[in-house]
């Protein structure tokens, strides 16, 4: 179950959206990670999803891609040490301090001499595209990270994507849950939550492992405060935290979930193969129960 996305950046694709699995390999190719020359900070491009696979993992028409970026690490404290210690050398030369001009260029000589040194870190990123149900999902945890998968999945394929724009907010439905103690059918509500008010202060109530049926929790809301994360559980077999901006996080799937997993997969290919096809069938599952709970979406036609 290593392989399961930990975290949902939605987007809707368009209705009819195709591409086989030779022209999206094809044009991953292009934008293929490479490893980066001693003096480019940051590389990117796809890698395959599974060591040693295609740059393309497919199983029962759902996609897998894997955006791969690396970064150098070079702290600016070490930069900023070596430029003063040769700047110290050029004034003596010199017989007097380097200038502002002096000090920018000896600091562009410094990090292109300390680059080709530097640690490089790795990260991977995984990206499911779902054509049947009109589902592309990024596993970032943060709106930065999202971004930058975006930005090169765009610049790859021919594809346009759509925010999922909802009938109702999810602070207001999250809100409401939690107040009349009243989850929608099919999930139930955990022991994490996140209260916040709308007022300049944004002040903030957190409870972790805590019961949420409470009548302080009750009372902060009739203050004003309103929902903003909150943790729950779909049908026994997932548990998350949904945000106010429709991100889901902390997925895990449960016990249920990992007994159903195929007995007869042997092989690191065939296993994963086998968790991917549970994990995209859950989520998917999962996500037009949510979608459905918190009110639907404007203008949703999956069959247009």
């Amino acid at each position: 179950m290593s392989m399961w996305f930990k975290n949902l950046q939605l987007h809707r694709i368009p209705a009819g959206w195709s591409m086989s699995v030779a022209q999206m390999e094809a044009a991953l190719e292009k934008h293929a990670f490479c490893e980066g020359g001693s003096l480019e900070m940051q590389v990117q491009g796809w890698a395959p999803p599974r060591e040693g696979g295609e740059l393309v993992h497919s199983i029962n028409r759902q996609f897998l891609l894997a955006y791969r970026a690396e970064k150098k690490l070079l702290p600016s404290t070490v930069v900023n040490q070596v430029t003063r210690a040769k700047a110290a050398e050029l004034e003596e030369q010199q017989g007097f301090k380097p200038g502002r001009k002096q000090m920018r260029e000896l600091k562009e000589q410094v990090t292109d001499e300390l680059l080709p040194r530097a640690f490089g870190i790795r990260r991977d990123t995984r990206v499911w595209i779902d054509p049947a149900n009109r589902w592309l999902v990024i596993d970032a945890a943060s709106p930065a990270k999202a971004d930058e998968v975006r930005s090169l999945l765009l610049k790859t394929l021919d594809i346009t994507l759509e925010n999922v724009e909802l009938n109702e907010a999810p602070v207001a439905v999250m809100t409401s849950w939690l107040a009349g103690n009243d989850a929608p059918g099919g999930f139930t509500v955990d022991q994490d939550v996140e209260l916040r008010s709308n007022t300049d202060e944004k002040a903030a109530v957190r409870y972790v492992r805590h019961p949420l049926d409470g009548a302080d929790v009750r009372q902060h809301i009739e203050a004003g405060k309103r929902c903003t994360k909150l943790a729950m559980t779909w049908n026994d077999r997932i548990s998350f935290v949904l945000t106010d901006a429709f991100v889901i996080k902390r997925v895990t799937p449960l016990d249920i979930i990992k007994d159903a997993a195929d007995p007869t997969a042997e092989g690191e290919a065939e296993k994963f193969d086998a968790d991917v096809a549970l994990m995209t069938g859950e989520l998917a599952r999962m996500l037009d129960d949510l979608v459905e709970a918190v009110g639907g979406e404007r203008q949703m036609d999956k069959a247009a």
